[in-house]
Order: C-alpha cells, then structure tokens, then sequence
C-alpha cells in the first residue's frame, strides 16, 4: 500500500509540475527517479522527436552515461519503435523484434545481451508523435501488465509536459517576432522614402517596367532589382510585395551595407542567448521575423562570404541554424534582392558568389535612372513636396513650368534620392510659397562638374569654421559612398577612420547617413 501512494503522490505532484512550462526539464527527471522504483530496468531514457530523429533528452539507471546522453537514433531504422506510434500503447520488445538487420536502438553503445527486457512507451499530443520512454534491462525477464499501464500514465504525463513546453516557446517565438518587427519597422524612416508610386508613370521605361514587375510578383522566385543609387529600387521592391500574395504579411528590409560584418549572420539569421558577447537574450533575426511575407536585402553585393552562403541555403532548403544553435529553424520567405553595383563583376573578382548570383539572379528587373524618365518629374516633385508638407507641417509650396523643365533638364547623379534631398533643401530655405530656380542650383549636374550654389543654398557655407569645413566634407563623402560607412568602399575607408570614430563624428556634427 506504500509503494501504492507513493506513486499516486508523485504523479500528483508531477502532474502539477507538468502544467508549468518551464518545468520539462524537471518534468523529465522526476518522472524517471519516479519510475525507478515502480518500473525495473537498468536504464530509462526520454527521447525526443524532430524531423525523425530520437535524441536522448534525459536518462537514468547504472547504464546511463554520457554516451546514452548523446545517443540519437533515425526513426525510419526501427519498425517495431514505430509500432509504438501506431498503435499508441506501450509495446514490449521481445528477442524477435530485434531481429532482421533492425539491431537494437543502443547498439554500439550498450552491450546489451539477446533477449533482453525492453519497453518503450510512445509520447504523443493527437495526432502528433512527441518522442518516446524507453527502459531496458540485462535481465531477460519481460514486463507485466500492471507494470506496463504504470508506465503508460507516467508516459501521457510527460506527453502533456512536452505540449506545454512547445505551447510556451511557440508563444515567446511570436512575442519574439513581434518585437523583432516592431523593431524593424521603428527604424524605419518613411519621411524620406521616394513617395512616388510605381503605376501612374508617364514614362514608357517604367510602364515596362511594371509590366515586368507586376508578372513575377504573384510567383515565389528570387527577383534581383538593379539601378544606380537612388533610382527607388525600395519603392519598387515594395510595390512588388503589394502586388503579390504576400500583401498581408510581413515587408522588411536589411541593408546589408549598413550591418557590421560580425553581426550581418545575426540580423538575418538570428542568434541564441550566449551566442556571442553582448547577445545576452536570443533575437529571431529578420528571416524569422519575415516569415510568409517578404525580405529586401538591400545593397546585396556588400553582403559578407559567410553570410552568402546561409542565405544560399535559404534560397535552395528555406531552411538556416541561427547562430550560436544547432536547431534548424524552417522558413517560408520570398527574397527580394537590390544593388546598385555589377553583380557580375563582384563574381569574377571572387568577392560574390557565383551560385548565389545564379539563384538571384532568375528575374532581374532594372530601374532606369531619373534622367531616362523626365516625364515622371512633375508628378515626383508634386508628391515629394506634398508629403514634405504633411512631415513637417510647412508648406504649400509651388514650382512654376519653366522651373520643371529647368529641373528636368538636370542630369540627377543622385537620382530620385538626390531630388528629394534637393527639394527638402528647398523648403527648409523658404517655409511655403513658390519655389523658383535658385533654390535648386547645384542640386544636380548637367553635363559637367556640379556647380557651386550661392552661400544661403548651400546651408552652412557662410560659416567659415573648422567644424562647418568637416561637416561639408563629411557629406560630400557620404554622399559619394551613398551613404555607406563599413567597407573598403565605405565612408569610413575614403576617410581614413575607424567606422565607429565616423559614426561618433557625424553625431557630433549633425551628420546623417543621407549627408544631410
């Protein structure tokens, strides 16, 4: 009668401690000091299921060591295990079962002799198989009945463990992507986003354009956007996730100039507590965190070796280990890519990927320069200034015809990048009212070197101090490198400074990554 109420007491108390998610763990090894003294075996053993791998979780009994601890084992090579799945009671394994090349699940490990007693007990959540228990003996002596449905209640306890467990990760997963988002799209700047939209143009090159556009968006294939810096390679790639049926997922973006190299693997891919110094929680990364929706990696031609390949992996499995684990997380998100430099030429000089150029490669799609569509200018212009106004409260402002074409006349280097700038430049000098030609001298190259505006266009040029000098010289460089700070071809090299110490200089001075 002891022994009895022992049990029913620790399964109370178990049943308890499985109903708290954080508890398997502790779950596991009360149950098998439980099952020591009501089941008989020389080793027990919980075992966990992922994509048909058994993998030893817990284990008890003189035969537990850390070679059982290790121990993982393929489902597939073990019919009369999976018997247990099938039927969902408890099967006792006799000396027969083991026979015909099946071995038994501890071989190489345990020298286990014929005919010893085993059992394994499945554990299972409706219709989902969750791992097994299993116990073995040296002794050939089988398991009686009343000792099997002990065995088999302390198995749907564990079970329950086991789903409350995934319930509480699966919880925290989302808690975890929602911050990841929220915090993705904090750091968005949509001020300063091109605002022109891609249907409406009068341009024949971008009617193409979207045609082309609006052809793959509703397919799952990689498309790579090209064009010069500033041509609205982000617009774009937004209006293809519009057109898409991704529309009422996830949008998200990476600048894979802007990361640092050693922390562009744990953007994308996420990492695990500890994983490196400073990670002192685990973060999803923007993969997890786009999950059914969209990725633009931008700049895609400065994304580090490393970091190639996984994403490589992405593109061929949908599949990546973030870092620091070894746990293979499964994703479902389409890949947008963008760059403003010869792809191909990255190839031959080693620095990109051949394979990975190949797979982005299948649907390449080009933004023309603003210089290939002036028609599209006033409409650009009436929209920029229109949410300029509602930025920043000022406004309305007007531009004369003969200004327009003024404008449009301009070769733009910078692209629509380079007019937003020009004309925010412009409003900031006049509050509201009509903006004439002066306002935008210099703003754009027409068929030479850019010229030299006047003092009150050209902001801080009337202050002659050294601070003002490192300010001008800081956004030409920002402008010439598009904003770009890490790289042999970032701000930071032309400069001859360490990134941080830019970074820590355009605070000080007022310096965006724009060059405003």
């Amino acid at each position: 009668m002891l022994e009895m109420y022992d049990a029913t007491r620790d399964l109370r108390d178990l049943a308890r401690l499985a109903a708290e998610p954080d508890n398997l763990p502790q779950v596991l090894s009360r149950a098998l000091d439980s099952l020591q003294k009501l089941v008989p075996h020389d080793l027990a053993a919980v075992l966990g299921l992922e994509e048909g791998q058994l993998r030893v979780l817990a284990a008890r009994g003189r035969l537990a060591d850390d070679r059982v601890r290790r121990h993982s084992i393929r489902l597939r090579d073990f019919p009369s295990i999976a018997r247990a799945f099938e039927h969902r009671r408890p099967v006792v394994l006799q000396e027969h079962d083991h026979a015909g090349g099946e071995g038994d699940p501890y071989d190489g490990i345990l020298d286990l002799p014929h005919g010893h007693s085993c059992m394994v007990v499945p554990l299972y959540a409706g219709e989902r198989n969750l791992g097994l228990i299993t116990f073995d003996r040296e002794v050939c002596d089988g398991y009686r009945q009343d000792t099997v449905e002990l065995a088999e209640v302390y198995g749907q306890i564990i079970s329950l463990a086991f789903r409350y467990a995934e319930q509480a990760e699966l919880l925290e997963r989302y808690r975890q992507l929602l911050d990841e988002r929220q915090r993705v799209l904090a750091g968005r700047d949509e001020a300063h986003d091109p605002a022109a939209q891609m249907e409406g143009s009068r341009s024949p090159v971008m009617r193409g354009l979207v045609a082309q556009a609006r052809q793959v968006a509703g397919t799952t294939a990689p498309v790579l956007v090209l064009g010069e810096t500033g041509t609205g390679k982000e617009v774009l790639a937004r209006a293809l996730h519009q057109w898409s049926p991704r529309r009422a997922q996830a949008f998200l973006t990476l600048n894979c100039a802007a990361i640092p190299e050693s922390l562009i693997e744990s953007e994308l891919f996420g990492h695990v507590k500890g994983a490196f110094t400073g990670a002192g929680q685990a973060r999803p990364g923007r993969f997890l965190a786009a999950n059914g929706g969209t990725l633009l990696l931008d700049e895609i031609g400065d994304m580090p070796h490393a970091a190639q390949a996984k994403l490589l992996r992405v593109l061929q499995e949908g599949t990546f280990e973030p870092v620091g684990s070894d746990r293979t997380v499964k994703v479902d998100v389409r890949i947008i890519a963008a760059t403003h430099r010869d792809l191909e030429e990255r190839v031959r000089e080693g620095s990109f990927r051949e394979d990975l150029f190949y797979r982005l490669n299948v649907f390449p799609l080009h933004v023309p320069p603003l210089r290939e569509r002036s028609d599209d200018l006033p409409r650009l212009v009436a929209t920029i200034l229109a949410g300029l106004a509602r930025r920043t409260g000022r406004g309305p402002w007007t531009i004369d015809e003969s200004v327009l074409h003024e404008l449009a006349a301009q070769e733009w280097p910078g692209n629509v990048r380079q007019l937003v700038n020009a004309l925010e430049r412009a409003t900031i000098i006049k509050a509201s009212g009509a903006l004439d030609a002066r306002f935008f001298m210099g703003g754009a190259r027409r068929n030479g070197p850019a010229t030299r505006g006047s003092r009150a266009e050209a902001g801080d040029d009337a202050d002659l101090t050294l601070a003002a000098a490192e300010r001008r010289h800081l956004r030409r460089v920002l402008e010439l490198t598009g904003g770009k700070i890490y790289g042999t071809d970032g701000a930071a090299a032309r400069l001859g400074l360490k990134p941080t110490t830019l970074q820590s200089r355009m605070k000080k001075l007022g310096v965006s990554r724009t060059g405003r």
